[in-house]
């Protein structure tokens, strides 16, 4: 298996940090604790994945801050009607708008999982944060959750005004994994959509390709959390009817002036890594204003394993503040 190397690097170019035992040794135990469970028969399914993203983010993100109204509300369709979890921080002062849509591969995750989460961007940010309860693979494949994610980003404004909540016309994106391949997915939708402004987009180790073409995925796809054999299994329940999976990746969507201001955040043994780079890379040759925010010696989805690697997560709330 990987290890992290032994030097000292630097952390999002403000913090020198050894390497992350902690972390080094939960990885450890979790594949000796899969070797055993593969042995016994183990497959995934999507039940058992699910729930090991649950026991994973309750385990290891155990602070969940209060905040002054919560309340879960219906984004109305015809199609699909869109649950959706509401934070504001201060019902009383009318605030801008952060709707984020959480990871899981397109087939985990969900608004409780991230109820710990959001509630800590609620605060860091002062937003009012919209937890999106999109549909899942296998049962609700390619295009269902784009689809719901759009649906919410255009029509969020009438669901606040039901609850009587306070707001700012002012609407930030953000996601993390497939979460954020939703964000810049809906950023891209709303070029060509005079009726829905986003001012900001904040993308979080980033699935932008599913096509799986850079190198990362294979330099990092082993021994890091998310493997590369996982991530093919996600994408083909995720996409179920030969669709081209280059046109679905962000990544290579057309990129116009009117894409928002975007952070894109990424960690050095992240299978994704690379994919993120080179979305940045794609932004910044239009003009975009674009920010990026890597972390050395980190692995994906380590926003879900705050007990193990607090200060990175501070580190991010805090630029996700700073940026927006």
């Amino acid at each position: 298996m990987n290890t992290f190397p032994s030097d000292k690097v630097s952390i999002s170019n403000s913090t020198t940090l050894s390497p992350n035992t902690r972390l080094q040794e939960w990885l450890n135990r979790f594949y000796e604790g899969m070797e055993i469970l593969k042995k016994r028969g183990y497959k995934p399914t999507p039940d058992n994945t699910r729930e090991g993203m649950l026991n994973l983010t309750r385990s290891l993100v155990l602070d969940s801050p209060e905040i002054a109204f919560v309340a879960d509300a219906i984004v109305d369709s015809s199609n699909y009607p869109v649950p959706v979890r509401i934070y504001h921080p201060n019902p009383d002062i009318p605030l801008p708008v952060l709707i984020y849509y959480h990871g899981g591969g397109h087939m985990a995750g969900s608004v409780s999982v991230y109820d710990p989460i959001c509630r800590k961007i609620t605060l860091a940010t002062n937003h009012i944060v919209v937890s999106v309860e999109y549909r899942l693979a296998p049962e609700f494949p390619y295009p269902a959750g784009v689809q719901d994610a759009y649906h919410v980003a255009k029509n969020i404004c009438p669901t606040l005004d039901t609850l009587s909540l306070k707001y700012l016309h002012h609407l930030t994106l953000a996601g993390d994994s497939a979460g954020g391949a939703l964000c810049a997915t809906v950023s891209h939708l709303s070029q060509y959509d005079k009726e829905l402004r986003i001012a900001k987009q904040v993308l979080i180790y980033p699935s932008l390709d599913y096509t799986m073409s850079f190198s990362s995925v294979d330099e990092n796809g082993i021994g890091y959390l998310l493997e590369k054999e996982k991530m093919t299994w996600y994408f083909d329940h995720y996409f179920q009817k030969d669709e081209s999976r280059k046109a679905a990746s962000p990544l290579f969507m057309d990129i116009t002036p009117h894409m928002p201001d975007t952070l894109v955040v990424t960690a050095q043994f992240c299978p994704l890594r690379d994919e993120g780079i080179a979305y940045i890379d794609k932004l910044r040759k239009i003009g975009i204003d674009t920010e990026h925010l890597h972390f050395n010696n980190m692995i994906h989805a380590f926003l879900n394993m705050e007990t193990l690697v607090p200060d990175e997560c501070a580190t991010l709330y805090k630029k996700m503040s700073d940026f927006i």
